[in-house]
């Protein structure tokens, strides 16, 4: 249930299309739909503008089912992030209409090509190559909420011409997020470059010294530009959520 739905059932009781008694049942649904191991919040597309998202690394596929499901007889779409291709193709298997991204480990079930509702380009940068599996949720992500998405890859600091050659585009986005491992030194650059939010990604991509990704989150969390924030390691799914959330201020 999202805002849209919700008016659309009041004006069919308006209208008289739905009775009283039929929208109260719908609307007992609205906070959470009780399964056997989790209580899935069907509200929260209206409370906060994007569906419940399903976190697939610690899940069964049995709960991943159990959880999409509900979200499905809730009239509503299926992301599921951190999925690997072994339990991706069971759950595909019971769920023959949705897709799989191997690169970003998403599933999706929901429409082909989601509407627009952001007002501008969010612009996914990411450092390297290596980095690319988290720059892919977040691009995939971004697109799913319904954002049109452009990624510039593998123009990481060593390079930094790489990076200059795409200034055009660099400004044209609204909002950035930048997905950076080793040292995390790219947003602070592109934060220097732009008058646009900068979302920080660090990675856990790296050689002893860079300490899983830490390394790049302090780096990222003390940045000398003012435009740039973090989340946290290899979150690319939470920098698209906020990147979503700005580009439909």
């Amino acid at each position: 249930m999202n805002s849209e739905r919700l008016r659309e059932l009041l004006e069919a009781v308006r209208s008289g299309e739905i009775d009283i008694e039929n929208a109260a049942d719908r609307l007992a649904t609205l906070p959470f739909v009780q399964t056997e191991t989790s209580r899935i919040d069907t509200h929260r597309a209206h409370r906060q503008g994007i569906p419940e998202v399903i976190y697939g690394a610690s899940k069964s596929v049995e709960q991943i089912l159990e959880a999409a499901q509900a979200l499905i007889d809730a009239g509503q779409d299926v992301l599921v992030t951190r999925v690997e291709e072994d339990k991706a193709a069971r759950v595909l298997g019971q769920l023959p209409d949705a897709e799989y991204d191997a690169l970003a480990k998403l599933i999706w079930l929901g429409p082909r090509e989601p509407v627009i509702r952001g007002k501008g380009t969010i612009l996914v940068i990411s450092a390297g190559s290596a980095d690319l599996p988290v720059a892919a949720e977040a691009v995939e992500v971004g697109r799913r909420f319904g954002n049109k998405v452009e990624l510039l890859q593998d123009v990481g600091v060593a390079g930094l011409h790489r990076l200059l050659a795409s200034l055009d585009l660099i400004r044209a986005a609204r909002v950035l997020i930048v997905v950076a491992g080793m040292e995390g030194a790219l947003p602070s650059v592109v934060g220097g470059l732009v008058d646009k939010p900068v979302i920080a990604v660090p990675t856990s991509v790296g050689y002893g010294a860079s300490f899983g990704g830490i390394t790049a989150l302090l780096g990222m969390l003390t940045s000398c530009a003012s435009n740039v924030t973090t989340v946290n390691i290899d979150n690319g799914f939470g920098a698209a959520h906020v990147a979503t959330l700005i580009n439909r201020l």
